[in-house]
C-alpha cells in the first residue's frame, strides 16, 4: 500500500509539538500613543498559550512588570528593566495585567488575555480595586481596558 507524500506530511505536522506554532507578538512602551500618555500599544491584546510577548522600549524610561495578584495563579510573574525590552512567554492560560512601574500611578497598564480561559478575570477586578490609592485614582483606563475581555 502506498502511501501519498500530501498526507504523510500532513500527518507529521498534527504531531510536531504545539510549541512549534507558537506566535511573536510586540507591544510598545509609549510616552504617549492613542489612549493617551504612558500607554502600551496595543494596551489589549490575546495570545494563545506558548506564545511570546516582547515589550519593545520604543520611548525610554519605561519597563514591563507583572502585577502581583493579577496574573493567573501559579503563573510565573516577570519584572523587565528600565528602558530595555524583555520577551516573555505565556504558558499559562488566563488574563495577565501588567504595568510600567515608574508610571504606574499615571495607569500605564495593560492586559494580556492568553487563551480562551478569563477564570481569573473577576479577582482581576477585585484586586483593582483592592490596589493603593494613587491605583485606584486611576484605574480608569484599567476598567476600560478589562471591559474589552468581557
Amino acid at each position: 500500500m502506498k502511501t501519498s507524500l500530501p498526507i504523510v506530511i500532513m500527518l507529521a505536522t498534527l504531531l510536531l509539538p504545539s510549541s512549534i506554532y507558537a506566535a511573536e507578538h510586540q507591544v510598545k512602551m509609549l510616552n504617549s500613543g492613542a489612549d493617551g500618555y504612558m500607554v502600551f500599544e496595543p494596551a489589549v491584546l490575546s495570545v494563545q498559550m506558548g506564545d511570546t510577548v516582547t515589550f519593545v522600549a520604543t520611548d525610554m524610561a519605561h519597563n514591563s512588570a507583572s502585577i502581583a495578584g493579577m496574573i493567573p495563579e501559579g503563573a510565573s510573574p516577570w519584572y523587565g528593566e528600565i528602558s530595555t525590552d524583555i520577551a516573555v512567554t505565556f504558558d499559562q492560560a488566563g488574563v495577565y495585567v501588567y504595568q510600567c512601574t515608574p508610571h504606574a500611578m499615571m495607569a500605564m497598564v495593560g492586559v494580556i488575555n492568553v487563551g480562551e480561559g478569563k477564570g481569573n478575570l473577576a479577582a482581576i477586578k477585585t484586586a483593582a480595586e483592592k490596589k493603593s490609592t494613587g491605583f485606584v485614582a486611576n484605574k480608569e483606563r484599567l476598567d476600560n481596558y478589562l471591559a474589552q475581555l468581557d
